[in-house]
């Protein structure tokens, strides 16, 4: 029998990287705070006692602004936050520690404004006087370059219950936003969910929720929020980026959930079917899949239709699976294109044996065909004999031959309705009947409905104009 060698079941899975999986939130956009619009002053009146903190702790922050210290460790801080952002390797260590220090002397030089700000917290009594205190405390915390603080002063304003329902929305998105960079996930979702639920999409928000369930480990959660997510973007101009179903497929794989990585790989290639997109949702399908040979063999025959190999494993696997001894006309085509595009090397013994055992093998194998059908038409033969000889032409893509043979096959006792159903499927696709493919490919259960759906997406996008691809 022919194996795969050690050597390549050991590669690393580079249509994985290929799709380009994001690992969390940071490829969303999110704008700074401090250069939205600010929420509508209300009308209040501070408590004779919070007045002269108020005054006090706000006076103190703008002489801060302007000051030689602050001003100096702000500037400092920019610069290490760029060095960090643009080191490499061995320098990143470095340049995070600079950033903390440069973080930590900005924290120091408003050490005095912090604690007229907490004064300030201290003395509020009313909803009025709270509401002020949680001003000041985003003011400080957006000179410091501290979500920490910004996150107080939102809750307080929030609390406080003088927020203008107009703002309260943007403002819980931004208290979700602080909470998920601080790893408080369940004050994320507490906060964005209320921004959602009050209408509330912009910023990529839903994508953010989605997030702070997928990073608590909550995969099934944070992938049904992206589900929605993406239906929600959907239903506006801009379409959910590409970036957001691989996000979901990577989730999936990672947690081995096959039902989900299937649903966001077929999502993935509908609205973006780059040969990337492809050969990432097969190979996802696949590796969670873990599907004996004849399953793997019909995933990877989409991989070829889809031109979608990604790497010398794919080809191999399609090698493998298809078997040079039993049907040496497919083997040898995929081997031919493996080498054709430099994924497979000649002088690799797996490739050189499997060659030779297809080329010996192909000239009878392809005389055999009249025979095979003759046997197959027989009143007497079997679901297997029918079904064997329809294999053999779709492998010599004969697929008008091998379209009539399956639905025979389909008819005897004993057929294996599952695989016949999928194969039949795919003879459709190969003569563009793609409306009958996918009504065959709907009727496929088992572990073979995954396939099948992934093949039905592919029969879709053939009788249709394609989408644009992802960038």
């Amino acid at each position: 029998m022919i194996r795969i060698s050690k050597r390549v079941s050991n590669q690393g899975r580079a249509a994985l990287l290929a799709i380009g999986l994001m690992t969390g939130v940071a490829a969303l956009s999110v704008p700074a705070m401090a250069a939205q619009k600010a929420p509508a002053a209300p009308k209040i009146t501070l408590s004779k006692t919070f007045q002269p903190l108020a005054v006090a702790a706000d006076k103190a922050l703008n002489d801060a602004k302007v000051r030689a210290d602050v001003v100096a460790a702000r500037n400092n801080l920019a610069t290490a936050q760029t060095t960090a952002q643009q080191a490499q390797g061995s320098a990143r260590a470095a340049a995070r520690a600079g950033l903390d220090s440069a973080t930590s002397a900005l924290g120091a030089a408003l050490a005095p404004e912090k604690t007229l700000v907490d004064n300030a917290f201290a003395g509020a009594t009313t909803p009025d006087d709270r509401y002020m205190a949680g001003n000041l405390a985003i003011k400080l915390g957006d000179l410091a370059k501290d979500t920490v603080i910004q996150r107080r002063g939102l809750e307080a304003m929030l609390n406080s219950g003088k927020v203008a329902p107009a703002d309260a929305p943007r403002l819980q998105y931004y208290l979700g936003q602080f909470a998920y960079d601080q790893k408080d996930f369940a004050g994320a979702r507490t906060a964005l969910q209320a921004a959602i639920t009050a209408g509330f999409h912009e910023n990529d928000i839903d994508a953010l929720l989605a997030e702070s369930y997928l990073a608590d480990n909550q995969v099934p959660q944070g992938l049904a929020v992206l589900k929605q997510a993406i239906a929600q973007r959907n239903s506006t101009p801009n379409k959910a980026p590409a970036g957001w179903y691989r996000r979901g497929l990577g989730a999936a794989y990672k947690a081995q959930l096959l039902d989900q990585a299937t649903d966001f790989a077929m999502s993935l290639v509908q609205a973006y079917p780059s040969n990337d997109n492809w050969a990432g949702a097969i190979t996802v399908v696949r590796e969670i899949g873990k599907f004996p040979a004849q399953e793997t063999l019909d995933l990877m025959r989409l991989m070829g239709r889809t031109n979608s190999y990604a790497e010398e494993r794919d080809y191999i696997e399609y090698i493998q699976a298809a078997d040079p001894r039993r049907l040496p006309g497919e083997s040898l085509k995929v081997i031919d294109a493996g080498l054709a595009v430099g994924k497979l090397r000649a002088a690799d013994p797996f490739v050189t044996e499997a060659r030779g055992i297809a080329s010996a093998r192909i000239a009878a194998d392809r005389a055999s065909l009249v025979g095979l059908e003759r046997d197959a038409r027989a009143p007497t033969a079997t679901a297997a004999t029918v079904g064997g000889a329809a294999d053999a032409f779709l492998s010599y893509g004969e697929s008008a031959k091998a379209e009539a043979l399956f639905n025979i096959a389909l008819a005897k006792p004993g057929a294996e309705q599952d695989r016949l159903l999928t194969r039949l499927g795919i003879t459709q696709v190969d003569q563009g009947n793609y409306a009958g493919a996918q009504a065959t490919f709907a009727k496929v259960g088992g572990t073979r409905k995954y396939l099948a759906q992934l093949w039905s997406i592919y029969a879709g996008l053939k009788a249709a104009p394609a989408p644009a691809a992802a960038p």
